[in-house]
């Protein structure tokens, strides 16, 4: 029997339902794929679509968890006492103030968990409506609260240990040799060994609970994982090492991407006479940019707005300032460079052809005008910009510079303070870290993958409370797997997260943290990928953010030096992670307490 009568609140759910799958989107997997952006094995536009299909894939076809901790564990169903319509607004407010706080800190570029987000919240609304002795505090086998929040200081610390021991036997192995170059193109196939049994693993314990294949047997588990592990070594020793053999070692400027089928063949093929450097990416964090002329006479003015961005772009230049410019502008706030940095970007969108370019190039030459914005003048401004706004909504960010915004804004304390990290830590050779790129994308694609799996839970979980109890008018009816369209309706949203506000996150994480690059960048992956495995085959839920940055740190320090990791945004995230239970669980349970105690007229 279908609530009508609250038909209303199940709408409200909805929507926060979905706002919370969008900033999952925006926040988790942004920070989950800034790792491979970083490090230049992929760009900012390959993660948005390679993120965007590996989410909807491991939501849709292995299926999430029926997300049994955050519908039944936490507030035990017995305790509405079998009131649907109490349970509807209680899982309500727990997405309001869950999906509240984490877009007001992705607004704000800060980095939270939106899992701990929610269990916050959802305990808020449980002390609200059944009272404190009802909401499980405990271990509760690894479901209560108490399990939930211990891996908030124990994962980043394992995890830490994970990545650092990989990174150091790629480096033992590779990095400290005489001639690097070789070692890392004929051992690459233990690395990809190593990545596609973590990968299998990640799967079959943490994305596959439909399948049932963590059910199976330890020997039959044991033969599947090695099996794909040692059979993408096979595949990466035949056709991944003559590709990279005759790319890097041959310095074969000629080959092209169809030339890996070829395989052993690659080995026979004669590399060109006035071959004299392998063709491969620059993987350097600080990269030189052509300078970009002004547009318009009045492009400085355009600099201090936000006019032309439908988000503040806090994106800059890395080129160093001119020491005439700081002569004469000695006293110029961070505001003001980044301003400077920010108009640059734009300046480069308005030169573009795209839809982009129309867009910012349509803003950029209409502003507002004199007088009030109900001048008529100023709203026929307002129609003509509307459409560019919508556009920039959907392509700014496929367009931001990630790079330039991560390493910070040169003449900026943030720009000073990363000069200083980049400085402690070894630049190895490019023909080197091409070879590692190849697995971080392997491994950015599982996590990824895993995430649309499991996390999508965080969302879904509660809209499907809210759902059932509503379409059935019975609060029992949580107990039910997940509905299909619903996984499909929020995968979509968390990848619409990703791709129009993901580089908000994106552009604070990675190379802020310490300096990034392939062959670092796969083992922090690898490292935090095996955390996960072991919370999870613990039953202790485990934020895979909060693993990847401890595994980012962790790399980080085995530059020898504490130097190499600026600890003041590190510091910052596990403050944003500690505020987030407190504030998100007190404006859960302050919003369900109002609406649920609210004076009312006797029927």
């Amino acid at each position: 029997m279908t609530l009508d009568a609250y038909t209303y609140v199940f709408v409200i759910g909805t929507f926060f339902a979905g706002l919370d799958a969008y900033n999952n989107g925006a926040n988790d997997v942004a920070n989950a794929w800034a790792t491979s952006v970083s490090s230049r094995s992929i760009t900012y536009r390959q993660a948005m679509v390679l993120g965007t299909i590996f989410e909807i894939l491991g939501a849709t076809l292995v299926g999430a968890r029926t997300a049994d901790t955050i519908k039944n564990q936490i507030i035990p169903i017995d305790a509405f006492r079998g009131d649907a319509g109490v349970q509807m607004l209680a899982f309500t407010c727990a997405l309001a103030a869950a999906s509240s706080w984490v877009m007001w800190c992705t607004r704000h570029s800060a980095h939270v968990s939106s899992t701990y987000s929610l269990v916050s919240a959802v305990a808020g609304v449980g002390v609200a409506t059944v009272g404190a002795s009802k909401v499980q505090w405990g271990w509760a086998g690894g479901r209560g609260l108490g399990a939930i929040f211990a891996g908030l200081g124990m994962a980043p610390a394992i995890s830490a240990g994970f990545g650092a021991a990989i990174f150091m036997l790629i480096k033992l192995l590779v990095h400290m040799r005489k001639n690097p170059v070789p070692w890392a193109v004929y051992t690459s196939p233990f690395f990809f060994l190593i990545a596609g049994t973590i990968c299998t693993l990640s799967i079959v314990y943490k994305g596959s609970p439909n399948l049932g294949l963590n059910k199976k047997p330890a020997w039959y588990i044991a033969t599947v994982t090695m099996s794909c592990g040692v059979g993408l070594a096979v595949l990466a020793g035949l056709f991944f090492v003559p590709f990279v053999h005759a790319k890097v070692i041959k310095k074969d400027y000629s080959i092209k991407w169809y030339h890996f089928f070829l395989g052993p063949l690659l080995f026979k093929r004669p590399a060109p006479a006035d071959a004299d450097r392998a063709l491969v990416p620059n993987y350097a964090v600080v990269q030189d940019d052509d300078e970009v002329p002004e547009t318009s006479a009045d492009s400085g003015a355009s600099a201090a707005s936000d006019n032309e961005s439908p988000k503040k772009a806090l994106g800059g230049d890395e080129k160093k300032l001119g020491a005439d410019v700081e002569i004469a502008r000695p006293h110029r706030t961070t505001q003001e460079i980044n301003a400077e940095g920010t108009e640059k970007l734009h300046a480069k969108l308005r030169m573009k052809s795209g839809p982009i370019g129309w867009a910012m190039r349509t803003l950029h030459e209409n502003r507002q005008g004199p007088g009030e914005v109900y001048e008529l003048h100023n709203m026929k401004v307002i129609l003509k910009r509307i459409p560019a706004q919508i556009v920039c909504a959907f392509l700014y960010g496929a367009h931001y510079d990630i790079h330039a915004a991560q390493s910070g804004i040169s003449g900026t304390p943030e720009g000073e303070r990363m000069a200083r990290v980049y400085a402690h830590a070894t630049k190895y050779p490019n023909e080197v870290e091409h070879t590692y790129s190849f697995v971080q994308v392997l491994t950015a694609c599982t996590a990824s993958f895993a995430h649309g799996a499991n996390d999508i839970g965080n969302s879904v979980g509660p809209w499907a409370v809210i759902y059932s109890a509503w379409s059935t008018g019975n609060a029992a009816a949580a107990k039910a797997p997940v509905p299909v369209w619903q996984l499909v309706v929020l995968s979509l949203t968390i990848s619409l997260g990703l791709l129009t506000y993901g580089y908000n996150i994106m552009k604070v994480m990675g190379n802020k943290i310490t300096y990034h690059s392939p062959s670092r960048g796969c083992s922090m992956e690898m490292g935090a990928a095996v955390t996960v495995l072991i919370f999870s085959q613990y039953s202790l839920p485990v934020s895979t953010s909060m693993c990847i940055t401890g595994a980012t740190v962790g790399v980080g320090l085995c530059n020898g030096t504490l130097k190499a990791v600026n600890f003041q945004r590190v510091g910052l995230l596990v403050l944003s992670w500690i505020a987030t239970i407190p504030v998100a669980g007190t404006l859960a349970g302050l919003l369900m307490g109002i609406i649920l105690n609210a004076p009312h007229f006797k029927s």
